[in-house]
């Protein structure tokens, strides 16, 4: 029987039991789309990086034997459309059966499923063999439960995985090391290099170019840093290991003007592409801890395990138990426009001018840019969360939407009500200057909640919870915050406000 097999950009596993064994009656079809670049506005490095690393995949399976077609963006027979493009391959190599691996975006589930059901041959789906969870295996967990505690679902996911247990204990006699993680950095420690593969992707740039397709963000194309191959995923983990895990815990919160990256492992694009699997990072970083242990404690690999074991294979499992409803939720009834310093990193505000100008020219921000920094500031200045899920999931080398809208519009937006986050995650300017240098030499000061000079979170953070306070009242995480704006005397309030609408009018004058 002849089968087509279809390879979407974030399934580049070559290590996927498909692929481990050759047959010559099929077929494996990659293709890059219009469809794909243009339903939200990229960064020209993601667009960059999955092109990159699709055709390096490719490359790879034909010399491992494997038959396999590919559709560059500028191919005069590609029709830029996913049904036209399997139509195509059905037609031409004499097809009978079409098999694809389970999308992990509501989209392409969607679509995939229609255009099998138009198909008159036969078609199965299959498995990405990449998390440790299913699909619904967090909805049958919290089956019952009215809160969707991470931290529950973290222990359990330890537990049956057996990761960083000893027995029924969870090493260090500790589930979480999450206090230990929230250290300012202040340079008493030197922050090694970033990994960098110095690959041209001047080609790829110039055919993105002819193609029309309409990106944003900066990139040297003589430079480009992000791995796009397996190969160079291992050597960024291999180097995550050997120079940045004995820190990273430490500093995972930190922020710093001089430093892009600090202990990050910059492997987000790598695993969410598939190129690795979570159980091999994990299980490399553990092995490596083990044989490291005079100089890397628990905290350090637990901050670790928490984000990828804890919080990614969560995030996943929100995503499916709550779409498609979720992409529309917004309880805080947030409407206004994203600023256009978003798109150009012109901001007086030092935290924002650098969280932003970061994403632009790395298409990178770490956790707590993207939910202290940038995501504080879109729900403090109520942006309709649409808005804020487009700009995230363009702007970001490993925002795709199943991790992407969660993280957004649910931990960031609180536009879910509360299904991720129990309380908003807001704060004025006094929670950046505990956690970075950004205030020292901002225009703004941190410690003014009103006047020309007062820092705009400030300012913001108070406007917000008054104007929220009918829907937060009675929430037990608010009662302290709602209780410090009932002690603002009236006038102080008023003078709040009326600067805070000014800010919220005026937003690319700030």
């Amino acid at each position: 029987m002849k089968k087509l097999r279809l390879i979407l950009g974030d399934q580049l596993n070559s290590k996927h039991s498909w692929l481990q064994e050759c047959d010559d009656n099929t077929i494996y079809v990659l293709a890059e789309m219009r469809q794909e670049t243009d339903y939200v506005k990229h960064h020209i490095q993601k667009v960059v990086a999955f092109f990159v690393s699709m055709r390096n995949l490719y490359t790879a399976i034909k010399e491992n034997g494997h038959q396999a077609v590919y559709f560059q963006i500028t191919d005069i027979e590609n029709p830029q459309d996913l049904e036209k493009i399997i139509a195509i391959c059905i037609e031409k190599y004499n097809i009978e059966k079409f098999e694809y691996q389970l999308p992990d975006e509501y989209r392409l589930d969607q679509q995939l499923k229609m255009i099998c059901s138009n198909l008159k041959i036969e078609s199965e789906a299959f498995d990405s063999e990449h998390f440790y969870t299913t699909r619904h295996e967090l909805s049958d967990f919290f089956e019952g439960k009215k809160l969707l505690l991470m931290e529950n679902f973290y222990r359990n996911m330890r537990k049956k995985h057996h990761v960083l247990m000893d027995g029924s204990t969870p090493l260090g006699n500790q589930w979480n090391f999450d206090a230990d993680n929230r250290k300012k950095y202040k340079g008493e420690v030197p922050v090694p290099s970033e990994k960098n593969f110095h690959t041209n992707v001047s080609e790829v740039v110039a055919q993105i170019v002819e193609a029309g397709i309409v990106t944003f963000g900066n990139i040297d194309p003589d430079n480009f840093s992000w791995p796009s191959s397996r190969e160079q995923s291992l050597e960024v983990l291999d180097y995550f290991c050997k120079n940045l895990l004995n820190h990273f815990g430490d500093y995972e919160d930190a922020m710093h003007t001089d430093e892009k990256f600090l202990f990050h492992s910059r492997l987000s694009f790598a695993m969410n592409s598939k190129m690795l699997s979570p159980k091999e990072v994990i299980e490399t970083v553990i092995s490596f801890y083990h044989a490291n242990e005079m100089d890397i404690t628990i905290s350090q690999v637990e901050g670790f395990v928490r984000q990828i074991l804890g919080w990614r294979e969560y995030i996943r499992g929100i995503y499916w138990k709550e779409m498609p409803t979720y992409a529309q939720m917004n309880v805080l009834d947030n409407t206004n426009k994203l600023p256009d310093f978003f798109w150009t990193g012109k901001t007086k505000m030092n935290c924002m001018s650098h969280a932003i100008n970061q994403s632009l020219d790395k298409a990178y921000a770490h956790h707590i840019q993207r939910l202290m920094v940038i995501g504080n500031f879109t729900l403090l200045t109520q942006i309709h969360p649409d808005e804020v899920d487009a700009w995230y999931l363009g702007v970001y080398i490993d925002a795709i939407e199943w991790v992407e809208m969660p993280n957004t519009r649910g931990m960031s937006q609180y536009a879910d009500g509360g299904i991720i986050a129990t309380k908003p995650y807001v704060s004025s300017g006094s929670y950046i200057n505990k956690m970075s240098n950004n205030c020292a030499k901002c225009h703004y000061n941190v410690k003014e909640k009103f006047g020309e000079k007062a820092c705009p979170f400030n300012t913001l953070y108070w406007n917000f919870l008054d104007e929220k306070k009918e829907y937060f009242k009675g929430k037990q995480r608010m009662g302290i915050m709602l209780n410090l704006l009932k002690k603002i005397n009236p006038e102080e309030l008023y003078k709040i406000k009326v600067k805070a609408n000014e800010i919220i009018s005026n937003m690319d004058s700030y």
